[in-house]
């Protein structure tokens, strides 16, 4: 099975839409922004198209996204795949009965929240996100996920920041992580 992979045409051209925006959301932090890839059609189209192609063999049933950037790239993959989309959000913010995973942030803690309904037992499930820093986040999604007895095929981001250890995190965690780029939160983008 082949997995699609950006070329590195693809990849210089999106390292070059992400920018940096220095002490924000607090203080010390380099967040990387990814919301210029979004409002460039071509770049959006071609993560789209090359997430599709990787993720089309491994016949997801549904893909869940997590508040708020993983909604836009997960809604669209799940769109231009055919499937479902699951919102995985902060506490407070779904109407329905939800569970709950606390987790810590590399700049504080917060808690995600799914419908208990969202997915059936055994669904295989696509996670996705904008960036991969700590992990936390992505690893109270995976539990979620399993809570409600379905499989994570893949835990999918935009951005992996290496140096931060999330990937590693849920590598030691038995999930299989793929990111479009790879960078260390200190690597200088626009």
């Amino acid at each position: 099975m082949s997995m699609a992979r950006p070329t590195q045409d693809q990849c210089k051209a999106w390292l070059d839409g992400i920018r940096t925006v220095k002490h924000w959301p607090k203080h010390g932090v380099m967040f990387k922004d990814i919301t210029p890839l979004f409002q460039n059609p071509a770049y959006f189209k071609s993560m789209i198209d090359t997430l599709r192609q990787r993720y089309e063999p491994m016949k997801p049933d549904v893909i869940a996204g997590i508040d708020a950037r993983g909604f836009m790239l997960g809604a669209a993959l799940a769109q231009a795949m055919g499937l479902g989309f699951v919102p995985i959000r902060k506490a407070g913010k779904l109407p329905f009965e939800t569970i709950s995973e606390d987790y810590t942030l590399e700049y504080g803690q917060a808690s995600i929240e799914i419908h208990i309904d969202a997915l059936n037992a055994g669904d295989k499930v696509l996670l996705v996100d904008d960036l991969m820093a700590t992990g936390g986040t992505m690893l109270a999604a995976v539990r979620l996920i399993k809570r409600l007895k379905a499989e994570v095929l893949e835990a999918c981001t935009i951005v992996d920041l290496r140096d931060l250890g999330g990937s590693a995190l849920l590598r030691g965690e038995a999930v299989s992580v793929f990111s479009l780029l790879a960078i260390d939160s200190g690597d200088d983008t626009h």
